[in-house]
């Protein structure tokens, strides 16, 4: 592990700080972090366990932040979140062995659809103090959790937006929606980061600093969308959707 200079520490930090910040309330976080660890120079597969160990340490802050605010809920939680845990772990295996970028095109479609329908749907996902999940949605929301918890691990990119949006076709609104988005997403990147771990895929000199201001920035994009509610959770939600899919069609087109 090398030893970083302060310029350098504070950099990772502040880019953690921004991407956590904006990823414990829509997700998306990976836009900004993974293009600092790669301006790092690190190796490629070193660059994804970096950034999961920050990442992690950013998700677990703002998990306790929603946990404590009461906006989990820990019914769907118990099972979502192994689900998602596991999907992450066979999702890393299959990376090592496919190459993920046959994935992009359908992420894009994916993504469109997904910002289509938030703008279209103009009193969608409006906070609410109970949630009643039918039995119907309940069995669609364990299925994807897995799916996507796989998908993460396997490629990433839109993995927030895409639980975010799950639990907004369950029946939750964005404020729910956000804190169960990021207790699944805190699993599934647990699971990513013991894999990358064991494998010797994880600079710690770069991913610390960068997860100590991640912790921070969740913490304050947690409190932020706790304070503020659908209102600011929406739009935000809808913006990074569209950000997503221009940096995946740049992606595609190179």
């Amino acid at each position: 592990m090398e030893t970083l200079d302060l310029a350098t520490m504070a950099a990772m930090a502040g880019m953690g700080f921004i991407a956590a910040f904006i990823d414990s309330v829509v997700g998306g976080g990976g836009l900004i972090s993974l293009p600092a660890l790669m301006w790092a120079g690190l190796p490629m597969l070193n660059v994804l366990g970096t950034n999961k160990v920050a990442a992690c340490m950013g998700a677990c802050a703002g998990f306790i932040t929603y946990w404590r605010s009461g906006t989990v809920d820990k019914k769907i939680m118990r099972v979502m979140f192994p689900l998602a845990f596991v999907g992450s772990i066979v999702g890393v295996m299959i990376v090592r062995q496919i190459p993920p970028d046959f994935l992009r095109p359908l992420v894009v479609v994916m993504l469109i659809v997904i910002a289509i329908y938030s703008v279209a749907k103009k009193n969608w996902g409006a906070d609410k103090k109970s949630v009643s999940v039918s039995h119907k949605n309940y069995l669609i929301g364990v299925v994807m959790i897995f799916v996507i918890g796989l998908y993460d691990g396997f490629f990433g990119p839109g993995t927030g937006s895409f639980m975010l949006f799950l639990y907004l076709m369950m029946g939750y609104g964005f404020l729910g929606a956000a804190a169960n988005a990021r207790a699944a997403n805190f699993a599934s990147n647990l699971a990513a980061v013991i894999i990358f771990a064991g494998l010797g895929l994880v600079d710690y000199s770069y991913a610390l600093p960068m997860g100590f201001g991640m912790i921070l920035g969740a913490a304050c994009g947690a409190k932020t969308a706790i304070t503020k509610g659908a209102t600011y959770v929406r739009p935000l939600f809808i913006g990074m959707t569209v950000i997503l899919i221009g940096k995946q069609l740049i992606e595609l087109f190179k």
